[in-house]
């Protein structure tokens, strides 16, 4: 089968590989379609974490071709979709319902073989039936939305807060749809690139304003007076990490759901976050909401029609992977 296998850094080779032999409990999958992620880029440019060497791709979805591991519970033909995330059961972590933090956390496409092949081999306990009315590239963005609906449950977003948004990659638009069906009166939408504010304008952000042009702060607060009861950065870069905590009101949240290169600091100042009372959180994948992300995908509360997506087949992986790196699209997706 075709693969594209990460070696080490800056080395990503599509070559041949044996489809995979079934361990016990596995399900061999023919993969239908597979995003390309931001995460993908960092473990390529050697700013993420992974296991190589390593089948990328955690963002898929496929038919089973081999039902191996199943038990009955799925039917070879069926379509799924896979979560990636895999935990031991066993740890402390585990024991107290923080699955996300397992100790032991393994990755499908980071740590494990991934999507981005033409077959991929997974635990049964993985997968989620994929309902008639989701296609394959509708269902590649199941995995970054379950993510986003950990962070919007996170955050503890009520009916009229106001929302400031760092990003309008895939993972600050998708949160721009979910957190207005959530309830938020107004959202800001901070984007250096035209086309993605675009975008945010006719997803229903308030305001989608230019970082390199814009007065930021002032829009904010001529908007909102006391700053934004939510701050969202979704951009993954100290630079704007810093500054989501000058956009929150007192008492408000900041939540970090861009992936920072590790080992990268910004400064804080400890009595701003004592005297203001900020909430300064993290959010980590996808615990527990993975067939709620269905749901919402299923329903149509995010507009994937109104995304810039582009489709590679699997050997133009790195036309992909440039293309996502220069900010040409909202998502890349590969098909075998």
């Amino acid at each position: 089968m075709l693969a594209a296998l990460y070696e080490k850094p800056h080395k990503l080779s599509v070559l041949k590989k044996e489809i995979p032999r079934l361990m016990k409990d596995e399900v061999l999958i023919k993969v239908d379609a597979c995003g390309v992620c931001g995460t993908d880029l960092h473990i390529v440019e050697g700013r993420s974490r992974s296991t190589p060497p390593v089948v990328l791709g955690h963002e898929f979805n496929g038919t089973i071709y081999d039902s191996g591991g199943t038990n009955g519970s799925f039917a070879e033909g069926q379509r799924v979709a896979i979560d990636p995330n895999i935990s031991c059961n066993t740890c402390y972590y585990c024991r107290r319902g923080l699955m996300h933090l397992c100790e032991n956390l393994k990755a499908v496409g980071v740590d494990i073989d991934g999507g981005m092949a033409e077959f991929c081999a997974v635990p049964a306990r993985q997968l989620y039936p994929l309902p008639h009315d989701l296609t394959p590239e509708q269902s590649v963005f199941i995995e970054p939305v379950s993510c986003i609906i950990h962070g919007i449950d996170r955050a503890r977003v009520s009916v009229g807060d106001t929302a400031v948004i760092i990003g309008g990659g895939t993972i600050g638009l998708m949160m721009l749809s979910l957190l207005r069906n959530a309830g938020a009166s107004k959202i800001v939408l901070i984007e250096p690139v035209a086309f993605k504010r675009d975008i945010a304008e006719k997803l229903g952000a308030d305001v989608a304003l230019n970082p390199l042009r814009d007065n930021v702060h002032e829009a904010i607060f001529d908007l909102t007076r006391v700053g934004a009861d939510l701050v969202f950065e979704c951009a993954g870069t100290s630079a704007t990490a810093k500054q989501s905590l000058e956009y929150v009101r007192r008492g408000g949240i900041v939540e970090f759901f861009g992936v920072c290169p590790i080992g990268e600091t910004i400064p804080v100042e400890p009595n701003n976050i004592f005297v203001n009372e900020l909430t300064i959180m993290g959010s980590f994948i996808n615990p527990h909401t993975f067939s709620r992300a269905i749901h919402v995908l299923s329903s149509g509360i995010v507009e994937i029609d109104k995304l810039v997506i582009h489709t590679y087949k699997l050997e133009n992986i790195h036309a992909a992977m440039k293309s996502m790196r220069e900010g040409e699209t909202i998502k890349n997706i590969v098909f075998t």
